[in-house]
């Protein structure tokens, strides 16, 4: 065998999904309440730009992707990915995996690579944070039974991205000071403002989405973290603090009395976009 054969087939090994992740990733059950709901999308925003604030997703995203030209691929394809994992069959669970582990391996440079378990980690820890959090926006508090519950239930999103178990923090409590360090240390690279510049004032977007942008960038610099607003250069103020309130009020009072299959129509939509896709593969 050649030694471009051997690298090929060490990289197809990578590939490969163990059986034992498709067996700890079965059955989640508390987390469903929570991903399923459409209003997680909106800290879509919010997620990715604390995704890029670590220098090595942001060098990835920023160097690999044409982010500028197509803004809602990253959406598309992290949605695909968080919802197959929590809601599909084993099988669609094992493709979607090899698709992202496909995705990830040309994805590198001197100094990043997308298969690092540190930098996925912390692409999961986002999820988490901004999830739970608007969750509890508009649905108020989880008992802490259940808040840990679903906790444990969202390292799959980690686990699916060679991230070992261990890894993981052990509670919300574990979690929470690792968020934290994380917030107090990251550096907001330029790799990191230019995807925040084509996501927020992205001019190659749809007529729908420019419009709905200067709301989205309301939303989004009230959701991060001070110092992480601050370095994207976004700004607040007491009328737009006030206005984000009056809104997320509003959504409060209104959104939980939708129609459920309204709240969960983008993850079935997904969902099929997703099977959709794998019928394609196959044929």
């Amino acid at each position: 065998m050649t030694d471009s054969e051997k690298m090929r087939e060490k990289e197809a090994e990578k590939m490969e999904v163990d059986s034992n992740l498709l067996d700890s990733l079965e059955k989640p059950e508390k987390i469903h309440q929570v991903i399923q709901e459409a209003i997680l999308l909106a800290g879509g925003a919010t997620a990715i730009l604390l995704q890029v604030a670590e220098p090595g997703v942001g060098k990835g995203v920023d160097e690999h992707s044409n982010f500028g030209y197509r803004p809602l691929d990253r959406l598309r394809t992290t949605m695909t990915y968080v919802y197959c994992v929590t809601f599909g069959t084993r099988d669609e669970r094992k493709a979607v995996i090899e698709m992202v582990h496909r995705a990830h391996a040309s994805v590198k440079g001197p100094d990043y690579s997308a298969d690092d378990p540190q930098l996925q980690l912390w692409v999961a820890a986002t999820l988490y944070a901004v999830g739970i959090e608007i969750y509890q926006e508009i649905f108020g508090r989880l008992d802490d039974e259940t808040a840990q519950a679903i906790y444990r239930e969202y390292s799959i999103l980690a686990l699916s991205l060679r991230v070992t178990p261990e890894m993981w923090p052990e509670d919300q409590h574990a979690f929470w000071e690792y968020w934290d360090k994380q917030i107090k240390t990251m550096e907001i690279t330029e790799n990191a403002k230019n995807i925040a510049h084509d996501l927020l004032w992205n001019k190659k977007a749809p007529l729908t989405i420019r419009f709905a942008l200067p709301f989205v960038r309301l939303t989004t610099a009230q959701m991060l973290p001070p110092r992480v607003r601050e370095a994207y250069g976004l700004k607040t103020g007491k009328i737009r603090r006030g206005t984000y309130r009056f809104t997320m009020g509003l959504t409060k009072a209104a959104y939980p009395a939708l129609p459920r299959a309204i709240r969960t129509y983008p993850m079935k939509y997904y969902m099929k976009d997703m099977r959709r896709r794998l019928d394609e593969r196959k044929s």
